[in-house]
């Protein structure tokens, strides 16, 4: 990890977190029913979480918004049918376990000991309220955000800059660095760069930046990591 990316964060009030695919596992619900769907799960889950962005974009471009649900649905649909995959009652249970999706193990004590440090924590999702709330309840760490904030309140998906501006008005925070935005998603931490966030980009899995404007202030490969940044 290069030293320019591994830099100690001054002046940070709160920590505010993605919650797809950072907090929260989303081939998960796949993973859960690999054996039903076979060889292709692998496919089917990348294909998944890849339209639903891709949706998300394109809605916000067209003006033409649909909440998390909605969108998840129609990427799954689109998808199943991709693959050709026509099992009775499949879309409808993986859309169950998304609103149960897997914490990652890091998620808990990271936040704790952030909030230790006096600092405050919320989550900025794409994800809609009924959806983030069935998630956190079911990981059991709705006592350690300060808010848990919906895109839904603005109406657009990341990267919008009202999404980014929505944190800064529920959190009170006048100036954008003083947020650390935490994400593990390319696009997003990078938007989120280029609003004025400080930004930690978290790569579980090494990957190479997208070629959009913004650069994080440093990258992870473990949440725990934020606790020296912080």
């Amino acid at each position: 990890m290069a030293d320019d990316l591994f830099q100690k964060l001054e002046g940070i009030q709160a920590c505010v977190f993605d919650a797809y695919g950072t907090l929260f596992n989303v081939a998960s619900p796949v993973e859960k029913l690999a054996s039903t769907i076979g060889e292709k799960a692998v496919d089917v889950a990348k294909l998944w979480r890849q339209k639903q962005l891709e949706y998300t974009w394109l809605r916000s471009l067209m003006g033409v918004h649909a909440d998390f649900w909605v969108v998840t649905r129609d990427a799954l649909d689109h998808t199943l049918e991709v693959h050709g995959i026509t099992e009775a009652g499949l879309a409808d249970e993986l859309m169950t376990l998304y609103l149960k999706l897997d914490v990652f193990e890091d998620v808990a004590a990271t936040v704790q000991a952030i909030r230790a440090k006096g600092k405050r924590c919320a989550i900025l999702s794409n994800g809609s309220p009924s959806m983030l709330d069935s998630i956190v309840r079911h990981a059991g760490i709705e006592k350690l955000f300060d808010h848990v904030l919906s895109v839904e309140e603005v109406g657009i998906y990341k990267p919008s800059r009202r999404v980014y501006r929505l944190a800064m008005q529920r959190l009170q925070i006048q100036d954008a660095p003083s947020i650390c935005f935490i994400s593990a998603n390319s696009w997003d931490a990078q938007a989120a760069a280029q609003f004025g966030y400080q930004v930690v980009k978290l790569s579980r899995v090494a990957t190479v930046p997208d070629r959009i404007p913004g650069k994080p202030v440093a990258v992870i490969d473990g949440l725990g990591k934020l606790l020296q940044l912080v």
